[in-house]
């Protein structure tokens, strides 16, 4: 299935178009066997401009004939290729970036491109619960795979060390599985926590 390219992306942006739009489905919670709960997802990667994807998940726990029961859980945050800031770069808060993209060419973004031929990059995922990720890791032509850097967690959080996550286009869906660590070494202890199988709506 082909990617169609916005025409107003920047060109930092065009290693993970594919993401961009709205997808929904169904997955289940742990190891997904036969007793795990379902849920239903929406998710949305939206652009503005600016050289980062605004990431939206909204979450419900489903019966087994997909039937919406409660509000599970709601996630958002921002997804970017690693690199250095530059002073042409927006921020801290509301300092005004330059008109034009740092990376103006496809050739500029071409140079990013790590040992392994993906690129390097950064996602943060805020949650209810004073939790916030933040992930480093790669994305390969349609494939991401991430780990946790750091958790901050607020004081009053549940127990919360670790996760890694993993993400791949295949005939046009997005798939993706979630493993956390909740207590102790955050080296060890991973356990699945969720996975689901989501299709392109918009």
């Amino acid at each position: 299935m082909p990617i169609e390219i916005p025409t107003d992306l920047t060109p930092e942006l065009v290693p993970l178009s594919w993401l961009i739009g709205e997808w929904e489905g169904r997955g289940r919670l742990g190891s997904g066997d036969e007793d795990s709960e379902h849920f239903l997802q929406h998710v949305s990667f939206t652009h503005n401009g600016l050289p980062y994807l605004q990431y939206r998940a909204e979450s419900w726990l489903t019966d087994d004939e997909g039937t919406r029961l409660r509000p599970l859980t709601v996630e958002t945050g921002f997804w970017a290729l690693e690199r250095k800031q530059l002073d042409a770069d927006g921020g801290p808060g509301l300092v005004p970036a330059d008109i034009v993209p740092v990376l103006k060419s496809a050739d500029e973004v071409e140079a990013l491109r790590n040992k392994d031929g993906g690129f390097d990059i950064s996602v943060s995922i805020a949650h209810p619960g004073g939790i916030t990720e933040l992930y480093y890791g790669q994305i390969k032509g349609p494939q991401i795979q991430l780990t946790t850097d750091m958790v901050m967690r607020g004081s009053h959080s549940k127990d919360y060390s670790a996760a890694t996550r993993i993400f791949g286009l295949v005939d046009g869906n997005l798939l993706w599985r979630w493993d956390v660590a909740t207590g102790g070494d955050a080296g060890k202890g991973l356990e699945a926590h969720a996975s689901s199988f989501l299709h392109r709506v918009s």
